[in-house]
């Protein structure tokens, strides 16, 4: 599992997923749990939906 989500990808990612996260204590809706998935994507710096694409913004 080799990192294929770069920097400002990643960053992207995290600050999403904390707002979309914060939907769920802000507004009483579950879609803020969606926030979950970029946010852990942008932490492991790894994509499973790039893959199929053969997208990589790691500059590695």
């Amino acid at each position: 599992m080799r990192a294929n989500v770069g920097g400002a990808d990643r960053l992207v990612r995290i600050i999403a997923g904390l707002i979309l996260l914060s939907l769920v204590w802000l507004v009483p809706t579950n879609w803020g749990w969606l926030g979950i998935v970029p946010l852990m994507t942008g932490l492991i710096r790894w994509c499973p939906a790039y893959l199929p694409f053969g997208l990589n913004s790691c500059k590695r």
